[in-house]
């Protein structure tokens, strides 16, 4: 059994989408949360999931260095500047390309769309 790719492993060209489940808070509609999720489960893409990226920033988890270590990163979950404060909080800024995907405000399939372009 092959194991999908962790974000230190994946082909440089091909995108690394990062889905936050946003479990703790809760401020996600859970409409928009679900079908984002069914959509990229339905899809051929590999993408990580995290039960939190706050939780995780307030741990300091040393996975978020890993994923912001990644090149074309997208990733679902709130507002932009909340998820780079995150990242920056962390020890583990994001690079200025990542592209970020605000939930909170957007439509899942704008949101789908933009995470699965090529």
């Amino acid at each position: 059994m092959t194991l999908p790719p962790t974000p230190r492993t994946r082909v440089p060209d091909t995108p690394t989408i990062l889905y936050c489940r946003c479990a703790y808070a809760q401020v996600v509609p859970t409409g928009v949360k679900n079908e984002v999720l069914g959509k990229l489960c339905e899809s051929a893409a590999s993408f990580e999931t995290v039960a939190d990226l706050c939780e995780m920033a307030a741990h300091r988890d040393p996975r978020l260095q890993a994923i912001a270590s990644c090149q074309n990163l997208r990733i679902a979950a709130c507002y932009p500047r909340a998820v780079r404060g995150l990242f920056q909080q962390a020890g583990s800024p994001l690079p200025e390309n990542a592209e970020i995907l605000n939930m909170r405000t957007q439509t899942a399939t704008e949101i789908t769309e933009a995470l699965l372009k090529s």
